[in-house]
């Protein structure tokens, strides 16, 4: 199940930050739109970062609401 995220955006959409650390670099970034015939359609853009401590991490916003998760595989 994907987690609320604290993503801080740049003017652009792209995360700036994430829980207060820093975006070093963004690997990846691509759109999944799915369910799109039914009353939940599901329309998220992913993002997968660096991040100045280091870590990599997958984030995405999901397009309908607005809000930032993360979700692990």
């Amino acid at each position: 199940m994907p987690r609320r995220a604290w993503v801080e955006a740049a003017p652009d959409g792209r995360p700036a930050a994430l829980a207060g650390v820093a975006v070093m670099g963004i690997r990846e970034d691509w759109v999944v739109e799915d369910r799109w015939w039914s009353a939940r359609p599901l329309r998220r853009r992913y993002f997968e970062l660096v991040l100045e401590d280091g870590r990599c991490a997958v984030v995405f916003r999901d397009l309908v609401t607005g809000i930032w998760a993360s979700q692990q595989g």
